[in-house]
């Protein structure tokens, strides 16, 4: 955990003395909770945050709200609505393409020929911090594809986990603007959006294929229960956590994967100095771990 003691002797120019006490409360509250982080240099980050949800609760100082979070009849919910605006969760369709294409044209085949003797029909993929569904959708067309070609005869599964309750409602809407439909592919727009009143529908066989939940990644109780996944997606979420944190995530992600299983980061990321167990694999335009 953050070093408070150490921290509160930091000067920052943000706020007063008794503003940075609490702000240094809040921060540490929040990754007691969740795992999530903010350094020195990025606590007026996280006073916005605070500055945002003091006006909707009434809190006139980040003294008052803190006790809000802490001892108020709503904390839980409190809480959760301030890690909400802490987690940007920006996404798109079809993000990334060459780890999209590794995917489809290396690591499937891959997999399926690691557990070739194996009976197991069923192909599960993990959207770690899925935001407004986007990638979890675009994952399941990909897969979709496949299911007359490298997955013929099995079923396949794409869970989409965030812990922001908006985002997973938006998701699970799967209606879309024009303007977020500019990356996905012509024939993959035609074959898998239905036109709505100058937006757009995700048809039911890919919304069909996927299932939202709200899960914090550092909730070990909820963690166990994520098995058997074949590849991982956990891009761009990395960035919210410190060392302890980023080291237990990957932990689970790791007893979360089948035998030989794919992790996939985003394109600032990585497992160096965090986990040993996975082996660098090198495509085309990307990277990705595999299970060892």
């Amino acid at each position: 955990m953050p070093n408070t003691e150490a921290a509160s002797h930091v000067t920052w120019q943000g706020a007063g003395n008794l503003t940075k006490q609490y702000l240094f409360r809040v921060r540490d509250l929040v990754y007691q909770v969740a795992g999530v982080f903010r350094p020195d240099n990025e606590l007026h980050l996280l006073e916005s945050c605070c500055q945002r949800r003091m006006q909707v609760v009434g809190a006139h100082s980040v003294r008052e709200y803190f006790g809000q979070l802490t001892l108020g009849a709503d904390r839980e919910r409190e809480l959760h609505s301030l890690l909400q605006e802490i987690t940007a969760g920006e996404t798109r369709f079809f993000r990334n393409p060459s780890q999209l294409k590794a995917f489809r044209k290396v690591v499937i085949p891959a997999l399926l020929e690691a557990e070739a003797k194996l009976p197991a029909k069923h192909f599960r993929v993990w959207s770690a911090g899925c935001a407004t569904g986007e990638e979890p959708y675009t994952l399941a067309m990909v897969l979709m594809e496949e299911l007359e070609g490298a997955l013929q005869g099995r079923t396949i599964e794409v869970v989409a986990t965030d812990w922001n309750d908006r985002r997973l409602a938006k998701a699970g809407e799967g209606v879309y603007g024009a303007e977020s439909l500019s990356t996905v592919p012509p024939e993959y727009k035609e074959k898998y959006f239905i036109p709505q009143d100058g937006r757009f529908q995700v048809c039911d066989e890919i919304k069909s294929c996927v299932s939202f939940y709200r899960l914090n990644l550092l909730d070990e109780s909820k963690m166990v229960f994520m098995k058997e996944m074949h590849a991982i997606f956990c891009r761009n979420v990395l960035i919210y956590f410190d060392g302890t944190s980023k080291r237990r995530l990957v932990q689970h992600f790791y007893h979360n994967l089948v035998p030989h299983g794919f992790l996939f980061l985003g394109k600032e990321e990585s497992l160096f100095g965090i986990h040993d167990d996975f082996r660098l694999i090198h495509f085309p335009g990307t990277i990705a771990y595999r299970k060892t």
